[in-house]
């Protein structure tokens, strides 16, 4: 292996090509068409996977690659062994939490709750600095200091489940306003949203949060078409903030699908456990995401369960009777539905 061509980064949109060959005692990763890295296989509980070779070239992504393909595809797994053969090479792995040290020098563990919360590849390629602190008042509340909003595409993880990119991007108001209209002015959507009206009136509706620095407008997709559209707001600054003790970097949750032929409980439980673990992965200081729909919508309450939300309560809105559904960021991690 160490002759072989040096494999691509693990970053996307590459390395969804990553291929397995697996039998009862042997894995053996490629990426592109390249060998990544080769493993013989011990069961238990944690399995322990022994690496036998690993390009050179890219040893940390090896690394990476194991764990993802073994997390992904065995959801029941909430850890793995790893014995390596030249313990010197998880130094990098043992930097970031991707792997935690043990007894013996040359045996490493990974947890699928830590290895979740990494930020990379699914933020992109650049390290996420954590925003400095800085207390503000902004409408009467005291909060933190907001960092600017994002542009262009924020999260991307390929779904293993469906067979496909899952994605989040900031709205751009120019190219997605006919879509927003669209959406908004569907009897389904309006139900539950009441915000129909005109091209301009929904402009301006987006101006109106593009002005905010407390809400976040994104789209969602599937494999780079847009089908749904997302608030992630922080809660400290919201409307919600007096019926809940909000912590400083709670974040809240507003969400519609508006493409009829992406809607259905498996699409459903792919984009919120995207649209979640982007929030947590934005700051590490986020300890709970919460979203208030209205109390009398079963179907979405009945969703929001399904990735790990519960309800604290049932409290009154001006404009709606509301369920107030909160989930942890330990309680997601360790139950962890991603894949």
């Amino acid at each position: 292996m160490p002759d072989a061509a040096p494999a691509p980064l693990l970053t996307p949109p590459c390395w969804h090509s990553l291929a397995a060959e697996r039998s009862a005692e042997q894995l053996n990763l490629s990426l592109q068409g390249r060998p990544l890295i080769q493993l013989g296989l011990t069961a238990g509980a944690p399995p322990t996977l022994t690496v036998q070779t690993l390009c050179t070239e890219r040893p940390q992504q090896g690394l990476w690659a194991v764990c993802y393909w073994w997390f992904a595809n065995h959801p029941e797994c909430q850890r793995l062994t790893l014995q390596l053969p030249q313990p010197d090479i998880a130094a990098a792995g043992l930097a970031s939490g991707l792997l935690l040290g043990s007894e013996r020098p040359d045996r490493f563990t990974c947890e699928r709750a830590l290895f979740w919360q990494l930020s990379q590849p699914w933020l992109g390629e650049a390290p996420q600095p954590v925003y400095p602190a800085q207390m503000v008042m902004s409408n009467g509340k005291r909060h933190p200091r907001r960092p600017p909003k994002p542009t262009g595409e924020v999260y991307r993880r390929y779904d293993a489940h469906l067979g496909a990119w899952v994605s989040l991007r900031a709205l751009d108001i120019e190219e997605d306003l006919p879509r927003f209209n669209r959406w908004q002015n569907n009897p389904r959507v309006l139900a539950f949203w009441e915000e129909g009206g005109s091209l301009e009136q929904h402009r301006q509706y987006l101006q109106n949060l593009a002005a905010d620095p407390h809400t976040l407008p994104l789209i969602g997709c599937f494999d780079d078409e847009p089908f749904a559209y997302f608030e992630a707001y922080w809660a400290k600054e919201d409307r919600i903030a007096p019926f809940y003790p909000a912590d400083d970097y709670d974040r809240g949750i507003h969400m519609l699908v508006g493409e009829e032929h992406q809607r259905g409980p498996h699409k459903v439980a792919s984009w919120m456990t995207a649209l979640v673990h982007c929030l947590f992965l934005d700051d590490p200081r986020t300890q709970r995401v919460v979203a208030e729909p209205r109390a009398d919508n079963k179907r979405m309450i009945d969703y929001l369960q399904g990735v790990g939300f519960h309800c604290d309560k049932a409290f009154d809105f001006p404009h709606k009777r509301a369920a107030l559904m909160v989930l942890g960021r330990e309680r997601f991690f360790d139950r962890c539905p991603l894949a």
